[in-house]
């Protein structure tokens, strides 16, 4: 259940995207936006979202290594972790569900990321690309909202910095050199 480090891990030093802010945020939800530019083109990078082992952070995961997620690039495709245990699968974890695909432009799921999911929220995380000269902007929002039992303007900037996290290693993974 490492994806509960998330409120030791914000005074840790890290690459974040060049744009990340907290666009609103209430006591029963809030709405981040991260922004950042790659060096690769938009395929690349769509296609690289379908392996989240390649670019998610380990330590924001339930088992400890992001090798065990996956993600499902088509309507009702899962964003999901295998929890491995001796002798097999000791269970697994839905982290989203796909809603919307538009290769190469647009990606869209919705669940409760992490340590949301013991609350009664849900949220919306929308992954749009877009051209910019021969890199792609790319742009992730995720609306939160439903039943807090505490106040989800503390849990939106810790959340923002998790999904900074993991659009630097989405970054960093489009933008390394073939092996």
């Amino acid at each position: 259940m490492l994806w509960y480090g998330i409120m030791a891990g914000i005074g840790m030093a890290m690459v974040m995207p060049a744009q990340a802010t907290v666009e609103a945020s209430g006591e029963q939800g809030f709405v981040t936006l991260q922004s950042v530019v790659i060096d690769a083109d938009a395929s690349t990078v769509y296609g690289l979202l379908a392996s989240p082992g390649r670019w998610w952070s380990d330590s924001h995961t339930f088992s400890g290594d992001s090798a065990n997620m996956t993600m499902d690039l088509r309507a009702g495709g899962c964003f999901c972790e295998t929890l491995p245990g001796a002798g097999g699968p000791a269970g697994s974890v839905e982290h989203a569900r796909v809603v919307f695909v538009q290769s190469g432009k647009r990606l869209r799921l919705t669940g409760a990321l992490g340590p949301l999911q013991t609350e009664a929220v849900t949220g919306a995380l929308d992954l749009a690309l877009e051209p910019v000269g021969k890199s792609v902007r790319v742009s992730m929002t995720y609306v939160v909202g439903g039943y807090f039992r505490s106040d989800a303007r503390a849990l939106a900037p810790l959340v923002d910095h998790v999904l900074g996290e993991q659009l630097a290693g989405l970054k960093r993974a489009a933008e390394a050199p073939p092996s």
